[in-house]
């Protein structure tokens, strides 16, 4: 519940001046897709390549956020949704500071997925389907974590005894079971130029 004690304190220094500091727009890149599908590599590769280009990053991905931020959830489907909760209002900051950041979720559950996408704006929330067939994600697996799901040992593992809603209208989806990482990188910068989120070598002016 919100406070009815608080109200919201408008800075000088606006998303637009942040903007036109970094000489790009902010946006909020949301990689989606199961266990091993490649959202955390190709969310670091695409921020490697716009790092090299001038552009302000930063990743926000699935396991380092259980390390601070999600320390006390756990992996039921109302946990779940706490996490995409905070990961959504964190990512939203990030975007005000005129930051591209790209998140690395499974995010399994549509409703969650669409409520960070209001929260964020539309014009804001990019959706990137990693699809990958879970046979593929299985044998990826270098943690052991879908055989030990498949053991019972995990409760509530995505693909295997969760649920995964894919989105129905992303952004972009990429096969990365078949495209090659650099591939799905190019993939993601054309659709930023296409956004205008960054030039056509680099930053936008």
């Amino acid at each position: 519940m919100k406070s009815s004690n608080t109200v919201w304190h408008h800075a000088t220094v606006t998303r637009a001046r942040r903007e036109q500091l970094n000489g790009h727009k902010g946006v909020l890149v949301w990689f989606t897709g199961l266990s091993g599908s490649g959202k955390s590599t190709l969310a670091h590769a695409v921020e490697e390549r716009l790092h090299q280009a001038g552009c302000h990053t930063f990743v926000l991905d699935g396991d380092n956020v259980r390390h601070g931020l999600c320390a006390d959830l756990g992996f039921s489907d109302v946990a779940r949704k706490e996490n995409i909760r905070r990961i959504g209002e964190a990512a939203k900051l990030f975007v005000e500071t005129g930051v591209i950041v790209l998140t690395a979720f499974i995010s399994p559950f549509e409703a969650d997925r669409e409520r960070v996408r209001k929260l964020a704006g539309n014009d804001d929330f990019i959706e990137i389907y990693c699809r990958c067939p879970v046979e593929v994600c299985e044998s990826r697996d270098v943690k052991g974590l879908y055989k030990r799901a498949r053991a019972g040992e995990i409760a509530h593992f995505t693909g295997i005894s969760s649920p995964y809603e894919p989105p129905r209208a992303p952004e972009l989806e990429l096969e990365t079971s078949v495209l090659s990482l650099e591939a799905s990188v190019d993939s993601v910068l054309a659709l930023l130029r296409s956004r205008k989120v960054i030039g056509s070598l680099g930053p936008a002016a």
